[in-house]
């Protein structure tokens, strides 16, 4: 498999490792980007709690998330 690339690097994240189509990455939650990013995002499940679907955070990177449970 084919290591991922981010097509944008934002100044909030820094990239830890990918390898094998996983991305592990370290972010700085106290930059204002990421605070903006998050808002726009987010959605609230229940009061007082916000969460960012995993889908729209792949689609804002441009990662294609893979479901690992679909039979081949």
């Amino acid at each position: 498999m084919q290591p991922v690339f981010l097509k944008q690097s934002p100044s909030w994240a820094t990239i830890i490792s990918n390898d094998a189509g996983l991305i592990e990455v370290e972010i700085n939650d106290k930059s204002p980007g990421f605070h903006s990013m998050i808002e726009e995002l987010s959605t609230e499940i229940e009061p007082g709690i916000v969460g960012v679907k995993a889908s729209d955070l792949c689609l804002m990177f441009s990662i294609e998330m893979v479901d690992t449970n679909e039979g081949n």
